[in-house]
């Protein structure tokens, strides 16, 4: 069996969901010290560690978008890899001086139409009212929870969306 080739978002895959002056980029290993920032500010409990960071920069099988502000600065971050058969989200922040301006869900759907999946998944802290409101307003439904997930022994729930046959955006 064949496996479907991701789709290669354009830039006007995500434009009309930016605020202006903000663009959705790929991102590659030149990004590992923005990265690096980034994940700290908006992960202080479970930040990935340097080796880990590069890893989604740089391996082949990953999508990876980055947000730019104005200023060209790295103000978000997104990556996705297939798992056991299904698209998953593997990460997404925002920077916090930049949230609440649409940033997280064009990164969400850049990376969501990259992988050709029926079947899109994450994971988000029990405690991430805004995230798990950002991702039922795209789609995704709690589907399980994972216990003592996190480095600090809380709980993720498990959000999944299903997309239609032609992994079209439902």
């Amino acid at each position: 069996m064949q496996r479907a080739k991701a789709k290669t978002p354009s830039r006007s895959d995500a434009e009309g969901l930016l605020p202006t002056g903000y663009s959705i980029q790929p991102a590659g290993w030149r990004d590992l010290t923005a990265l690096r920032r980034l994940e700290k500010l908006c992960f202080p409990k479970d930040a990935w560690p340097l080796f880990e960071l590069l890893g989604v920069l740089v391996w082949p099988e990953i999508c990876r978008f980055k947000a730019v502000g104005k200023a060209g600065e790295m103000v978000g971050f997104a990556a996705g890899q297939e798992i056991d058969g299904a698209g998953w989200i593997i990460t997404l922040a925002v920077h916090p001086a930049h949230r609440r301006r649409g940033l997280g869900y064009a990164l969400l759907s850049t990376c969501e139409n990259a992988m050709p999946h029926t079947t899109l998944r994450l994971a988000v802290r029990v405690s991430n009212r805004a995230a798990q409101m950002l991702y039922r307003t795209a789609g995704y439904e709690v589907v399980r929870r994972w216990e003592e997930y996190y480095v600090d022994r809380e709980d993720a729930l498990i959000m999944e969306k299903v997309r239609g046959m032609k992994g079209l955006r439902d």
